[in-house]
């Protein structure tokens, strides 16, 4: 028994430090995926909320995740340097079930990047049409408005047929330059088109989140199938153990 206690002492050593360098590397990622989380809620959220109220969970799920993998990657250095099969266990199934999250994060972000044209077209016009400066959506509408420097829909003739038009005209948050932009101007028909942006928002939003929301995908794919290493090497390393504590008695 002695002699193979000696061929298994090597691999075990091995294997621990794999699994400890695996899960440094699994607790940044951790940080990472915090990271992507929290700067696609703030970056993406008021263009995914113009779209569908239930597209809002990948980033969500994004930060949950990754506050648990930093929690967890420090349990996997813990249980390496412990050598506890069970806890080893514990950990590889742990790491099934991150593997699984970030899979449904992934293939919802990019289900959700294809799906978005067909959406937004529909949930922006009735932003635009139901705008009314106040609430939640219409407050999406001038941030979408300011920061991408768009106007309505297809162009800022999509607001001559909203309700807020033939009260207010057309948004300030549609004027190139608001020190030259006064309300009575947005109210006329003839004046307004020279005082705001001329490109429509559809385009633009439709580009960007395709764009952002691959990104997220991405790294959760990355990240996902990374997770099928680390749990090959804590079912290795609590399979060697267990063997060696047998061999033992």
């Amino acid at each position: 028994m002695a002699p193979r206690r000696m061929e298994t002492k090597p691999v075990i050593t091995c294997l621990k430090t794999l699994l400890i360098v695996y899960s440094f590397v699994f607790w940044i990622t951790g940080l990472v995926l915090l990271a992507v989380g929290i700067w696609g809620k703030l970056m993406l959220g008021p263009y995914i909320a113009l779209i569908a109220d239930n597209s809002t969970n990948a980033p969500y799920v994004l930060i949950g995740t990754g506050i648990a993998i930093v929690v967890f990657g420090l349990f996997g250095c813990f249980a390496t340097c412990r050598g506890s099969p069970w806890m080893l266990k514990l950990y590889a199934m742990f790491l099934s079930l991150v593997f699984l999250a970030e899979l449904v994060a992934g293939i919802s972000g990019f289900v959700f990047r294809h799906e978005i044209k067909g959406t937004f077209l529909r949930t922006y016009s009735d932003a635009v049409q139901n705008y009314n400066a106040q609430d939640e959506k219409s407050q999406a509408v001038d941030n979408v408005q300011r920061s991408l420097r768009c106007c309505g829909v297809l162009n800022y003739t999509s607001w001559f047929n909203s309700v807020y038009y033939q009260a207010y005209g057309i948004p300030a948050s549609c004027c190139t330059n608001l020190s030259d932009c006064s309300p009575l101007d947005l109210r006329n028909a003839t004046i307004a088109p020279s005082k705001v942006h001329q490109q429509g928002c559809y385009k633009l939003v439709t580009s960007f989140i395709e764009t952002n929301m691959g990104i997220i995908a991405s790294v959760a794919f990355g990240i996902a199938f990374s997770q099928l290493i680390g749990m090959l090497l804590a079912c290795c390393l609590s399979r060697f153990i267990t063997a060696n504590q047998y061999e033992m008695v």
